[in-house]
């Protein structure tokens, strides 16, 4: 009776200090910096409407259709996250499994971000589709990306959807025309739970952490919050490639009235790794499959010499009301990365060391690499409106973001700290810097879209978007021959039309078709070339068709879909001549295939999956490239397993293949198929012990058959002419089996 009481004792006064510091927390926001706020969550499709029986296949399902999609559309369910994902994996190993993706963290989950441009979609590659988190769009301004190493980890997510296409006109972003890879937060439980979680196994990776749920708190007007803190440790699959992480994860939702609600989200993340550019073959041949970094202070890829550190947050406030028969979602919100690092200029062994002194004079034993800063944050708002009129609802809204970037690159002795004079200027001193600049995004997106209900079963929707980006470029130092400085800005933007239509064949099955334009403005590395000037480049630009169905019961899930992507004005990148990038448009491309997934129960536990994509990416123009794949864009994709549940026992069996494919434009490099395939098991312990209400035990085996094929282009090393200037081809193998063991208690 005693320790019962203490432990309730000890709940109270947790809740007491986490509600007392996240309004603290809030307070100290507000008045110390007004942007650093943040929005409401928004929902999976109808993700959350999929009923928790563990006896059917929509539970079981690690991906599924939705019943409400308007375009092809795959959710994976925080039951499969929880259930198969690594304690540290990012958003590209949990849309790994979808149709049509394929990506590969080189270092084992979560221990790198890939190097390779992953994850692709369809053949797109990161920064040509949108990532979002509660319906924010969040990225990096220079080229679209995301730093997935440093934002949101697995313990906080309730579901992710990939969306493949550009959607209708209320979807927003930078980059929506390759689709969407939207993240969602948890809800706060509406009971109290306090739960450590820990992780142990392969490559030395460690993860220790806990979170607490405060449930619905009547003394604070029914206010409920989510806090977790992770400690996250790995020395990775790659020789010398290690990262240390911790993050902390807070979510307070409060009822201010009966149609008002009121949410706050923060997220603070530190990361500090060494990071690998890739392996040459030779590298490869004679260090082994696993070859990162060395532990040679006189060599370039010496693992001190190249590391990252990076801080990163992400904030936002939303109010969600219904007023008047009008729902209201606004979301103000700001996040930001500030990354300081170093490496070699060239990671592989063939690299010639060697420095220049301030007086022209060489250092033959000097190590060339560079220091570098990137900082960015950005302010933004999503204002959303939904109106019920006549025979259908007006959606109407505007998202307005502002990124401000910072980026400086110098050229130094990495084994003296010095710096290395080894650019020349126009008068020929020498000089260290490679850039200094500053440059911002500005995005601004108003849309408005109809959703006409004819019937009770169809429903069509025609929408119009507006898309304007103004970018803005001052270098005092451009990363350009001579180091010439540049002053410019320029604006794009288009109207985006869509019309898409929804049929409800009955309550279980449906069926849509979507025609929609998509945008891109140019890449801020565009710019970083002999002829930078921002208005000589034209955007990138989609028409997409599709059209599929999607059927879900408690016995069988089956989405089906086919597509055709018309794009223009492809920009890829040329041969790289004295350290200098060149790109041009290759013209149009074609992409068209058709995507399927489903899951079969079986009964007494059991369920089949399986997804598959048929998949083409090709150049259509006028030129000698006509017809040749696009690199990374597989024709042949798809996943089969079983998957067990019932009672307290959850495994899964997946395998995951990867066709052929090319790893650079031209179909230079092939890259032979692959398939991985991953064990999880774990048992549910209602009755744990007399302080605890519960616990889970679970085993992950990741690449069971422990295939360390080569995957991927990493890019060139600096060495040699083997690619047309471009120097010998750096390379990741698929990261070697790994096992992992992990405990979850709750209190």
């Amino acid at each position: 009776m005693k320790l019962k009481k203490s432990v309730n004792l000890r709940k109270k006064l947790i809740v007491q200090w986490v509600v007392s510091s996240m309004f603290a927390m809030t307070a100290h926001n507000a008045f110390a910096d007004t942007t650093d706020l943040g929005t409401v969550t928004g929902s999976a499709s109808d993700a959350s409407a999929v009923a928790a029986d563990q006896a059917s296949a929509a539970y079981q399902a690690p991906t599924q259709g939705s019943l409400v999609a308007t375009q092809p559309e795959t959710v994976i369910s925080q039951h499969y996250i929880q259930e198969n994902m690594g304690p540290a994996a990012n958003f590209p190993d949990i849309v790994a499994i979808s149709p049509s993706v394929w990506s590969v963290d080189p270092n084992g989950t979560g221990g790198m971000e890939s190097q390779a441009g992953g994850p692709f979609l369809r053949g797109f590659k990161a920064g040509q589709y949108n990532v979002t988190f509660d319906g924010i769009p969040w990225g990096d301004s220079n080229d679209f990306t995301q730093h997935s190493t440093v934002y949101f980890m697995p313990q906080d997510l309730s579901s992710v959807v990939v969306d493949r296409g550009p959607g209708d006109a209320s979807t927003i972003g930078n980059a929506t025309f390759g689709g969407t890879m939207a993240s969602y937060s948890r809800a706060p439980s509406t009971t109290s739970d306090f739960t450590t979680f820990s992780d142990i196994g392969s490559f030395d990776t460690r993860l220790v952490g806990a979170s607490f749920d405060t449930g619905v708190m009547k003394q604070y007007g029914d206010a409920s919050a989510f806090v977790s803190y992770k400690d996250f440790g790995t020395q990775g699959y790659l020789t010398n490639v290690n990262q240390r992480r911790t993050n902390l994860f807070v979510k307070l939702v409060k009822p201010i009235s009966d149609n008002t609600v009121l949410t706050f989200v923060a997220m603070q993340n530190y990361t500090h790794q060494n990071f690998s550019s890739g392996t040459t073959l030779a590298d490869l041949q004679t260090y082994g499959n696993n070859y990162g970094l060395n532990e040679n202070p006189n060599s370039q890829n010496y693992q001190a010499y190249n590391t990252d550190n990076i801080n990163s947050d992400f904030e936002y406030i939303g109010l969600q009301s219904n007023w008047s028969g009008w729902k209201v979602d606004n979301k103000l919100y700001t996040y930001a990365y500030e990354h300081n690092g170093m490496g070699g200029t060239d990671q592989s062994s063939a690299a010639i060391n060697g420095t220049v002194l301030a007086d022209g004079a060489a250092n033959p034993n000097g190590v060339p690499g560079y220091s570098m800063t990137m900082d960015y944050r950005s302010v933004g708002d999503v204002f959303r409106l939904a109106k019920d009129l006549g025979p259908g609802t007006v959606n109407t809204g505007i998202w307005y973001d502002h990124q401000l970037n910072s980026r400086s690159n110098y050229n130094v002795d990495l084994s003296t700290g010095g710096y290395n004079y080894i650019n020349t200027t126009s008068t020929g001193a020498g000089v260290y810097t490679n850039w200094l600049m500053n440059d911002t995004l500005t995005s601004v997106q108003p849309y408005l879209d109809y959703a006409w209900k004819v019937n009770n079963a169809l429903t069509i929707t025609p929408g119009l978007k507006y898309a304007s980006f103004n970018r803005t470029l001052n270098a005092a130092i451009n990363n350009v021959p001579g180091g010439l400085p540049y002053n410019g800005s320029a604006t794009w933007d288009a109207m985006l039309p869509s019309i898409d239509a929804h049929y409800s064949i009955q309550s279980d099955w449906s069926a849509y078709a979507q025609l929609a334009k998509g945008f891109q403005a140019p890449n801020l590395n565009k710019h970083l070339n002999i002829n930078p000037d921002l208005s000589t480049l034209t955007p990138q630009s989609t028409t997409n068709y599709q059209m599929g169905t999607t059927y879900a019961s408690d016995a069988f899930t089956l989405a089906a879909d086919v597509y055709l992507v018309q794009f223009g004005n492809l920009i890829q990148n040329g041969s790289t001549i004295n350290g200098m990038s060149s790109f041009y448009n290759a013209g149009g491309a074609d992409y068209k295939g058709v995507e399927m997934e489903g899951t079969y129960h079986l009964g007494d536990g059991y369920n089949l999956y399986s997804n598959y994509s048929l998949n083409y990416a090709n150049l259509n123009n006028s030129g000698a490239s006509n017809g040749q794949w696009l690199a990374n864009a597989p024709q042949h994709m798809g996943v089969i397993g079983v998957i067990y549940g019932k009672g307290p026992v959850y495994a899964s069996l997946l395998t995951k293949y990867v066709g052929q494919r090319y790893g650079d434009n031209g179909q230079t490099i092939p890259l032979g198929a692959y398939s991985v395939t991953n064990l999880n098991v774990s048992y549910s312990l209602p009755h744990f012990a007399s302080w605890a209400k519960a616990a889970e035990i679970g085993v992950q085996v990741s690449n069971l058959f422990d295939n360390q094929q080569i995957f991927a282009l990493a890019g060139y090393n600096g060495v040699g002419n083997a690619n047309g200037g471009n120097g010998d081809a750096m390379y990741f193998t698929l990261p070697g089996r790994s096992a992992m063991l992990n405990l979850t208690v709750h209190m």
